[in-house]
């Protein structure tokens, strides 16, 4: 006989937001993930990491977490991407059933939150790990300025070369969903080391990375909405392009 401690309880979502001086972009962010998650039904939490800002993006997030399921973790001073990357995926490791998702996106608006629903039900059927690509049919980029396309489109041929992995064309987007238990099985593997990659780059290290666990990865199509940000990129495309060469060095040369 099922009693209340051996009933599993429904998957969740964990949405990991990290966030440097995002007060424009993140309200209507944070409306447009509440609105899609309950039109589809979805247990989820979001976790913002606020990476320094000087602006209100504490105070928001603070405010938001009174009506919506939300977590803020909050750095002292801006530590940068990676940092706030390992920092959210930590604690939503931490916090999750091996079962559930934990979904990682921008926090500038760009991207949709209405594709997290199709996202879960792609690992749903089976797969390990899901990317919102640029690169397949059906999806379209908007308001993205000429180089970081030229650098995403030149990063993605270049990789897929040097470390091609079975399903992905888009090796730099930060959207994806990832089961739970492959990225605490990843922890337990690679320990701290998982994340070592400070900037931008950091995103196409933890791909490199999985893809070493013989897992199963696809992608959706997804519309990039470059229009709907509301402030400059916070991405230096010189400093990104030399990091990731440098990363893809290493990591072909030396694991």
């Amino acid at each position: 006989m099922n009693t209340a401690e051996n009933i599993p309880r429904e998957q969740h979502v964990w949405v990991v937001l990290p966030a440097y001086n995002e007060e424009q972009s993140l309200p209507p962010l944070l409306d447009r993930i509440s609105d899609a998650m309950l039109h589809a039904r979805l247990e989820y939490t979001v976790l913002v990491v606020d990476d320094g800002s000087s602006d209100a993006t504490g105070r928001i997030a603070r405010s938001y977490a009174e009506r919506i399921p939300l977590t803020l973790e909050t750095h002292p001073v801006n530590l940068g991407l990676g940092a706030t990357i390992r920092d959210g995926l930590t604690k939503a490791c931490q916090l999750a059933d091996p079962g559930d998702v934990i979904v990682t996106m921008d926090a500038d608006n760009s991207h949709d939150p209405n594709l997290i629903p199709r996202m879960v039900w792609s690992i749903r059927e089976g797969r390990d790990v899901v990317i919102a690509s640029r690169y397949r049919q059906g999806s379209s980029v908007r308001g993205v300025p000429f180089a970081r396309r030229v650098f995403s489109g030149v990063a993605g041929a270049m990789f897929q070369t040097v470390f091609p992995i079975a399903g992905v064309r888009d090796y730099t987007c930060g959207f994806r969903a990832y089961r739970a238990g492959v990225l605490q099985h990843a922890l337990s593997i690679y320990g701290p080391q998982f994340f070592d990659q400070q900037g931008f780059q950091c995103m196409v290290d933890i791909l490199l990375k999985l893809s070493r666990m013989q897992l199963i990865f696809g992608e959706l199509p997804m519309v990039l909405r470059y229009d709907m940000k509301p402030g400059a990129s916070k991405m230096n495309v010189g400093q990104t392009i030399g990091s990731t060469l440098l990363l893809m060095v290493k990591r072909r040369f030396r694991g």
